[in-house]
């Protein structure tokens, strides 16, 4: 906990450092590829936990399945997270994946449990101009995704992405290597979704259903995956 509270710490004295920066930045994306099943996930999903609520960050949990096999089978997880966590290793040119691991903005990857690392990859990407302006507005069940280039030197091909996610559960574990544990976790992506291309070149706009309560999240993204060019978020 004494970690977490340095890195909070760490962010809160970044944006204090730069009010008019910070006004302007989008939110910084953090993905957390964990599991259930892992036994040194606990306080990276901890960490995460602690970055759930803030605005200038969007800090989601991706639960992978290659851990079921151990006993304990994850509720949350999908087999899609895991081709996503692997996706990111190969745009790396890492041969392996491991658990838990922070994926900062599509292209810092950081061990989950090392709030320090975290601290510095969340501070550098503070610090970039925005390249992308996005704006969310839902009616309804209708949202709508604006996104306008701010930058000549954008990615030829993007990816506009929809996530949704539950902020919140409670999950007693009863078998595997977190057995006799209770864990809370927040901010549990449910579906990752890919809507469309956008080449940068003009204005982007596109229109769709969504249902349910559920916060929406949605990413433009470098292909690869690679560069979150900007993110946001309707709670």
């Amino acid at each position: 906990m004494r970690a977490v509270l340095i890195l909070l710490a760490l962010v809160s004295a970044l944006l204090a450092s730069s009010p008019a920066r910070a006004g302007e930045a989008p939110p910084v994306l953090v993905e957390l590829f964990t599991s259930q099943g892992c036994s040194a996930c606990p306080p990276a999903d901890a960490l995460l936990a602690e970055l759930a609520d803030r605005d200038d960050v969007i800090a989601l949990a991706l639960h992978v399945d290659y851990w079921d096999y151990i006993g304990w089978k994850d509720g949350f997880a999908r087999p899609e997270f895991t081709a996503r966590q692997k996706a990111y290793a190969r745009a790396a040119g890492h041969r392996t994946i491991y658990t838990p691991q922070m994926i900062v903005n599509g292209t810092e990857h950081v061990v989950g449990a090392k709030p320090m690392r975290l601290a510095d990859a969340l501070m550098r990407q503070r610090e970039r101009a925005p390249l992308v302006a996005l704006d969310l507005a839902r009616a309804g069940s209708r949202l709508t995704i604006t996104a306008r280039p701010l930058a000549h030197a954008l990615p030829a091909q993007m990816v506009v992405q929809l996530v949704r996610y539950l902020p919140s559960a409670t999950v007693a574990i009863s078998r595997g290597e977190n057995a006799g544990r209770t864990i809370t976790y927040r901010n549990i992506v449910t579906e990752w979704m890919h809507l469309a291309r956008w080449d940068g070149r003009n204005a982007f706009q596109l229109e769709l259903a969504v249902t349910g309560p559920e916060p929406v999240v949605v990413v433009i993204q470098s292909d690869g995956p690679g560069e979150v060019l900007a993110a946001a978020r309707l709670r």
